[in-house]
């Protein structure tokens, strides 16, 4: 895995196989293998993922310990909707208690007075040891979330422990500079870390949004205060004990599972908390925004929501076009912020395109997702799962053609077929709102402006893709289209190193890469007067 960028295993270019991930040999958490061009049947027994929860309760100081109110929730299986454990439900009184934990661990703990070279050395001993447990931080993330096994293990595993090297890299790399001033001064930047932060995840990425915060926040020193998605608890706490066995003193990672108008609104309004970070759907990030505001005035990052525009341009090989733009809309169960919900395809290929889009998805292999060769498995919960299938009888209801799906896969858990709509409309709510799930919309255009003009009218502003053979087009689009990320001829490519965030209603503010760390640093100019100094 090392001598290849990890990030091949989490994107598609139009030269790439149609499989997804790439086999590493036999792995005795798989099932036995099917067919890839099937339909697995969601009905068949659920695969045990021989794994045991062992880590439930809030962690806190270093410690693991019950909520305050001795009150837990239930975490479900999502293939059939059966309880997994029972996890400590948090709520004000216990951030109040973690925000303790991290302010004194900030203002007299060793985190931020440990030289930046042994913080750095405990965050790779930490990828050592999720290297080392790779396997169980896998199954336990595809019980969870329901996201196929393979993808788990493959591809957002690796990018995990990549993550973290790439931040315990920096963590001895972040400094201030010398400013040359007009008159008799030195005049220096201290680049500092901002304090006790408090950072909110969703549950389509677990891990690897746990990575996008903590990597960035303690790599500059900070300490923090994270909640869970309530719909995926597990995994967090399970890989930040290893966290601690790393090294990592107690106190700078406290981790609260609870729901978000309980425990997120605590931290999001803390008065103890000196910064926010927060990814998840525009409408709740309008919500922590404003907590934030009206409490503390904390600056805040905000990863938010995304209607994707997906444009496949007249010269494009309609069998690439096809493959790339069906990952890009259906990879995750169609559970991710950038997804390519709206596929425009120009009208000179928008038949060939149709036909070929609508069999590919009929062909897509959806089923328990600890089954070897499974691309799909289930929504997360109910509510999702009830959420597409709305979306779907309002694609119906307002006249665009349902190619396939539409409709649930099986009688138990939250599985739905892959859905294609042709003929959407732009003022259709399936091509304005943010579904969340496997439903592709295609749409036709003409020329370029046209298609420039209806990508960018939305808003949103996460992230597009272009699929193009004409370099002056790719130019054109990539400028034009009001964007954080335009991938051409690829698509959902997460390097470490790449910067990640949106414009106007998808995000404040960039997650992984350098420009991550400015949103955990505070910047102090310092300046001493000169006396008869042998320069300036």
């Amino acid at each position: 895995m090392a001598a290849r960028r990890l990030s091949t295993l989490l994107c598609r270019s139009f030269a790439t196989s149609s499989v997804l991930f790439l086999s590493r040999g036999s792995n005795t958490c798989l099932g036995g293998g099917i067919s890839r061009f099937s339909t697995a049947a969601a009905v068949d027994e659920p695969i045990n993922p021989s794994i045991s929860v062992d880590y439930t309760k809030l962690l806190i100081n270093g410690e693991f310990m019950d909520a305050v109110s001795g009150k837990t929730f239930t975490t479900l299986d999502p293939r059939t909707g059966d309880v997994i454990a029972h996890v400590a439900e948090g709520d004000a009184e216990d951030v109040d208690r973690a925000v303790s934990a991290a302010r004194k661990a900030f203002d007299e703990g060793p985190w931020p007075k440990m030289t930046a070279y042994e913080r750095s050395r405990i965050m790779f001993r930490f990828a050592d040891l999720l290297e080392k447990h790779s396997d169980e931080i896998a199954r336990l993330e595809t019980w969870d979330n329901g996201k196929p096994y393979e993808q788990a293990a493959e591809a957002e595993i690796p990018m995990l422990i990549r993550l973290f090297r790439y931040y315990a890299g920096w963590a001895d790399k972040i400094h201030g500079l010398t400013v040359p001033a007009d008159g008799l001064h030195h005049v220096q930047t201290l680049h500092e870390p901002i304090g006790a932060v408090g950072q909110i995840i969703p549950w389509n990425f677990p891990l690897l949004m746990y990575a996008w915060k903590v990597g960035p926040a303690l790599a500059c020193g900070n300490t923090i205060v994270l909640k869970t998605a309530e719909q995926t608890p597990l995994s967090a706490l399970y890989v930040s004990k290893l966290f601690h066995e790393a090294g990592l003193p107690p106190g700078v990672l406290n981790v609260i599972s609870g729901f978000g108008p309980t425990a997120g609104a605590a931290i999001a309004s803390h008065m103890d908390l000196d910064k926010l970070a927060f990814t998840g759907s525009t409408a709740t990030g309008k919500v922590v925004l404003e907590l934030a505001a009206k409490s503390n005035l904390k600056p805040v990052t905000l990863e938010l929501g995304g209607k994707s525009p997906f444009i496949v341009c007249e010269d494009a090989d309609v069998d690439n076009a096809v493959e790339l733009a069906h990952f890009a809309l259906f990879f995750n169960q169609g559970q991710c912020c950038c997804a390519g919900s709206r596929t425009y395809v120009h009208e000179r290929v928008y038949d060939e395109f149709i036909e070929k889009a609508k069999a590919r998805a009929m062909n897509r292999v959806v089923g328990d997702p600890f089954k070897k060769g499974v691309e799909q498995g289930p929504q997360i919960d109910s509510e999702q799962f009830d959420k597409i299938l709305r979306y779907i009888r309002s694609g119906i209801e307002s006249g665009a053609t349902l190619e396939s799906g539409g409709e649930r896969l099986g009688t138990k858990g939250y599985y739905i077929k892959p859905t294609v709509f042709s003929n959407v409309k732009d003022d259709m709510l399936i091509a304005k709102d943010e579904i969340f799930g496997p439903v592709q919309s295609i749409l036709k255009f003409k020329d370029l402006d046209e298609v420039i003009r209806r990508a960018n009218a939305t808003s949103y502003g996460l992230a597009a893709g272009v699929f193009t053979q004409n370099i002056d087009t790719a130019n054109s689009l990539m400028r034009a289209l009001r964007v954080g990320t335009v991938w051409i001829n690829c698509f959902d490519v997460f390097d470490a190193a790449i910067p990640f965030g949106g414009y106007k209603m998808s995000g404040h503010g960039r997650e992984k890469g350098i420009y991550s760390l400015n949103s955990y640093l505070q910047v102090k100019a310092v300046v001493t007067p000169l006396k008869n100094p042998a320069w300036l």
